[in-house]
């Protein structure tokens, strides 16, 4: 046999032998990082998406939180909004600057319900400019979140599609349907009320913000015409605990939905006790 050939030979198995033992000796911890890093980086979307949802699993670890804040600035908005989501659920505060601007640049609402999300379940409060607007169709006065986003604010109130499943999984799931939540996000969505949907899940999201703007606004849905509105506004003041609203929220009591009807006395007991 030729030399060069047997070199070559020699070479390519000892580079096999190398990388065979390299490979073996790889802890189950460090193979594991070596897939999430491999779907990090895959060409495909969903695959992005799945590994971006799965990181949410990994608290306390800035490896997790880094390849995370790089999945906010993927060209995809599902990865994104999955991003958002993760870096919430972990707590990851040393990405909320990176969630702020990307919530001041992204024009996909989805995502930025999500962001704002997971500002709120961190501790940063102006997440819930962004449920404030949806709610009132109005910004907050001041420098918000997003006071800058008047044009995009616009455009994603009036595609609420794109907003449906992300305001599902956000806040439908309210106590007064308990297991039913999902058959009422599908009675809504067959009607092709998407903004209902969006605008239930941003009114549940304002019970936890301490500014009064927000109490008045959900005061006012109260009296929306949608019953999923109104029995989420209910929901949300009884959550609030702040029994000065009783007097403003007694219509509840003759509504003729009768989950509403319920939710408000419940919500009404409730304060009556704060």
């Amino acid at each position: 046999m030729n030399r060069r050939v047997v070199r070559t030979l020699e070479v390519t198995l000892t580079l096999f032998v190398l990388l065979t033992g390299e490979a073996l000796a790889q802890t189950p911890k460090e193979q594991a990082w070596q897939i999430l890093q491999g779907a990090a980086a895959s060409a495909k979307a969903e695959t992005r998406a799945n590994n971006a949802r799965a990181l949410g699993l990994v608290t306390n670890d800035p490896k997790a939180a880094e390849l995370l804040e790089s999945a906010l600035k993927d060209k995809d908005s599902s990865v994104r909004a999955a991003a958002a989501t993760s870096l919430g659920i972990i707590k990851s505060k040393s990405s909320i600057p990176k969630l702020i601007a990307a919530a001041q640049s992204d024009t996909d609402g989805a995502v930025v319900m999500a962001i704002a999300r997971a500002l709120i379940q961190m501790g940063e409060n102006q997440g819930y400019a962004v449920y404030y607007a949806i709610v009132t169709g109005e910004m907050k006065s001041g420098k918000g979140l997003i006071a800058s986003q008047q044009k995009m604010m616009s455009d994603m109130l009036k595609n609420p599609k794109s907003l449906a499943n992300e305001a599902f999984q956000q806040g439908m799931g309210f106590v007064p349907f308990g297991g039913l939540a999902l058959g009422a996000f599908q009675a809504v969505r067959s009607t092709g009320k998407n903004d209902v949907l969006v605008k239930a899940a941003a009114v549940r999201t304002l019970g936890g913000d301490p500014d009064p703007r927000s109490e008045k606004a959900l005061v006012t849905a109260t009296s929306d015409k949608e019953w999923v509105v109104r029995a989420a506004a209910f929901d949300a003041l009884a959550r609030r605990g702040n029994s000065a609203v009783v007097a403003d929220i007694v219509n509840g009591l003759t509504d003729s939905q009768e989950v509403v009807k319920l939710t408000a006395a419940a919500a009404i007991v409730c304060l009556s006790h704060a």
